[in-house]
């Protein structure tokens, strides 16, 4: 692969990780109204749960987008070293 295909790897990595940011904050925001608004005591600690599993599951996708963005720029940086030796 090219020193241009990781560094557009980068930006569409880093430009996910802000997405799914993004999806976790909204996500946050609904279960927090939909806590608000529950009328009964178990609806509510569902939502809570829901609330949680959902936030770990960002949190989890997240973690996996950065080690992605690790292993691009090991692969720009063989690349780069590789070019040189040309």
């Amino acid at each position: 692969m090219s020193v241009e295909y990781y560094r557009k790897r980068l930006i569409d990595l880093r430009a996910d990780v802000a997405k799914e940011r993004e999806a976790k904050k909204k996500d946050n925001e609904r279960y927090a109204g939909y806590i608000k608004s529950a009328s009964s005591t178990s609806s509510k600690a569902s939502y809570r749960k829901q609330k949680i599993d959902h936030a770990a599951s960002h949190d989890r996708r997240i973690e996996s987008l950065k080690r992605e963005i690790e292993r691009a720029k090991e692969s720009l940086a063989r690349e780069r070293a590789a070019a040189k030796r040309k």
